[in-house]
């Protein structure tokens, strides 16, 4: 009897190993399919920098340069401290010598050249619904700004985080590898909005509220929660909060930082603005007749401010 159920014990354990290989394995772009070749429109790369913020993490810290991306800031958060990694064309520190195909398979599906798990402080969870060719275009403009030299030390991260082939199980609960689809009842100006915020532009992975593990509470999108870098207050955007602003306050919000009354940016958004104030006006006003559409959710209820603050 005891002999019996050894073995079972072990049947089991053989089965549950097998399928927590199977479901934490590293997806990729598959390999048996040869895209078309593609022209780089630079001018487009360098939107698609703007817009996902690429900048905000990824430029050395405390210079004054924006586009000197030898990484190196802190990104806090519950399951540790992440350090943006050098994403310079430097061959040796940075991206220089990376593929097409290994700047696509870390973007859109967070897995790195060498075929690990690149942790979720790096929103893939939204840069996979970007397009193919706004990926490359942001990979050729990339490849023209100025080699850092620098390796950035490792992410402080403790057990059982620290593991990244768990990152595939937390990529099967909260990654649905759809394509951003355009609403055909909607204008080009508002998909073009509805696809910047959603994917490059990744919205939502500050201004929503997440589970236990880290993933964001889908019925909750937008609705504002805790700053996930541990300070302050990260506010709802949907029409629960802005329903008195008008598409051209928001507008004009990304462009200038400053709000319809009167007041400014602060925190982590004024590091936004930097970036979106680089953007056209077409795109700006795209983004804010998105998030003007966006209904009214309530979100966690933020904590009463303390007098004089």
């Amino acid at each position: 009897m005891l002999q019996r159920t050894i073995f079972v014990a072990l049947l089991v354990a053989i089965a549950a190993t097998g399928i927590y290989w199977w479901l934490s394995a590293p997806v990729v772009a598959a390999a048996s399919t040869t895209p078309p070749p593609h022209a780089p429109d630079l001018a487009n790369g360098e939107v698609m920098f703007n817009v996902g913020g690429c900048a905000s993490c990824h430029a050395v810290p405390n210079q004054p340069d924006r586009l000197r991306l030898g990484g190196g800031v802190a990104i806090k958060s519950p399951f540790g401290t992440f350090y943006a990694p050098n994403i310079s064309p430097d061959p040796a520190d940075g991206i220089g010598k990376w593929t097409d195909a290994d700047f696509v398979n870390a973007v859109m599906h967070g897995v790195s050249p060498s075929g690990q798990h690149y942790f979720p402080a790096f929103p893939y969870t939204s840069y996979q619904h970007a397009r193919r060719e706004d990926v490359l275009d942001l990979f050729a403009y990339l490849k023209t700004l100025p080699a850092v030299a620098g390796k950035v030390r490792d992410h402080d991260v403790g057990f059982p985080f620290d593991i990244r082939r768990n990152i595939g199980i937390w990529k099967f609960l909260f990654l649905d590898d759809k394509p951003f689809v355009a609403d055909a009842a909607k204008s080009p100006e508002f998909n073009r909005g509805a696809y910047l915020v959603n994917s490059f532009g990744h919205c939502a992975e500050c201004h929503s509220p997440r589970n236990a593990l880290g993933g964001i509470i889908s019925g909750e999108r937008f609705a504002g929660g805790p700053n996930p870098e541990g300070e302050g207050w990260v506010p709802n955007i949907t029409q629960k909060r802005l329903g008195d602003w008008s598409a051209k306050d928001i507008a004009y919000f990304l462009k200038t930082g400053e709000l319809p009354d009167g007041d400014s940016a602060g925190g982590a958004m004024t590091r936004v603005i930097k970036n979106t104030s680089q953007l056209p006006d077409a795109d700006l006003a795209a983004m804010a007749d998105y998030v003007k559409s966006l209904p009214p959710v309530d979100g966690p209820t933020p904590p009463k401010r303390k007098q004089g603050s």
